[in-house]
């Protein structure tokens, strides 16, 4: 059966990373149309890129708007870690004419898109079987690294905020101990973030540069190390790719121990589905198995990669409809507790 439309007009619905702002319209629950990606950077502001992109539809009034962004979400005041936009939601509100604009973190966002992906929209990686009603967990490489859980207490699905991304860097072999040394030349704390991250390829080659001696006038960017790394034109490029991968796998198994996510760990973000059939056959899952006297337990775990074009979209929409209806943002302590006893 159709989805009635809303009767006071559709709604915004926005992701908003580091480098690009993406945007949709849901005219009724679960239908979302109207996609459009626009380059954080052209915009001054955040609410200038809201108002380019409403503009394509003069038509239309928009009372209520939820925005994913890649960063905390704590009260009033928002400031990008990875980008300079900075604003307060209540003053955004305004100016844009909103009733409503809800912000929530990007990866919580994603989260809540899990239980609506299809099959189609998953490719998983190694083996491993979901356990219904588990803890599941998600990350995710892109400008920056984004962690999230998701948890089912009462028949219903409740995000885990999460800045799992900023844990220190954990390096499990020689070649990832010297690129660790380099990066200490330059950064007192390094975090998982600063190497498993689309700037992060940048940092692996030029750490896996200075390692060979192979010094070069300009560094490639992130995309043209993938498409080295992917094509075999340059070594240090697949050697980065190969680094990246196998680092991706150690988080992504952190996160599986300290989840208890026999949900599966779900894969979003923009690097990894670039990467095609090589990041199946990279280090990745060997790495994420890899745990000691824990290895039996993540290799139950299964890993997927999330394919869908854009699942934090639909996420975000099902928390402004939750908002909407006054629902809890958090479960049932009891429930919860009991979830995490079975699983």
């Amino acid at each position: 059966m159709p989805s009635t439309a809303y009767a006071d007009g559709p709604r915004l619905v926005a992701d908003i990373g580091g480098t690009h702002a993406r945007f949709a319209l849901e005219s009724a629950p679960g239908i979302l149309s109207q996609a459009a990606t626009l380059p954080c950077a052209r915009y001054q502001r955040f609410e200038d890129a809201v108002t380019s992109y409403l503009a394509c539809f003069p038509e239309l009034t928009v009372r209520h708007a939820v925005v994913a962004i890649a960063n905390p979400v704590h009260g009033d005041s928002i400031r990008m870690t990875n980008h300079h936009w900075g604003f307060s939601v209540r003053a955004a509100a305004a100016a844009l004419g909103f009733d409503t604009l809800l912000v929530v973190n990007d990866f919580a966002a994603l989260a809540m898109a899990v239980p609506q992906l299809q099959a189609a929209d998953l490719e998983q990686v190694g083996q491993g079987s979901r356990c219904a009603g588990a803890v599941i967990g998600l990350l995710g490489a892109g400008t920056g690294l984004g962690v999230a859980g998701l948890v089912e207490a009462g028949g219903r699905h409740y995000a885990l905020q999460s800045e799992g991304g900023h844990v220190a860097f954990s390096p499990r072999d020689e070649r990832e101990m010297q690129i660790l040394r380099y990066c200490w030349r330059f950064h007192e704390h390094v975090s998982a973030e600063r190497l498993v991250s689309g700037p992060g390829l940048k940092l692996i080659y030029a750490a896996l540069a200075d390692a060979s001696g192979d010094i070069q006038p300009a560094r490639p960017t992130p995309e043209q190390i993938i498409a080295a790394g992917l094509d075999g034109s340059d070594h240090l490029a697949r050697a980065t790719l190969d680094a990246f991968c196998a680092m991706l796998g150690t988080v992504a198994g952190d996160l599986a121990v300290t989840l208890n996510a026999h949900g599966g760990v779900y894969i979003g973000g923009g690097v990894v589905p670039r990467l095609g059939g090589f990041f199946a056959a990279s280090g990745f899952r060997r790495r994420f198995e890899s745990k000691g006297r824990f290895s039996d337990f993540n290799a139950q775990i299964p890993t997927y990669v999330i394919r869908a074009p854009y699942p934090a979209l639909a996420g975000a929409a099902t928390m402004l409809r939750a908002h909407l209806r006054q629902e809890p943002a958090r479960p049932p302590m009891q429930s919860a507790a009991n979830d995490y006893l079975h699983h």
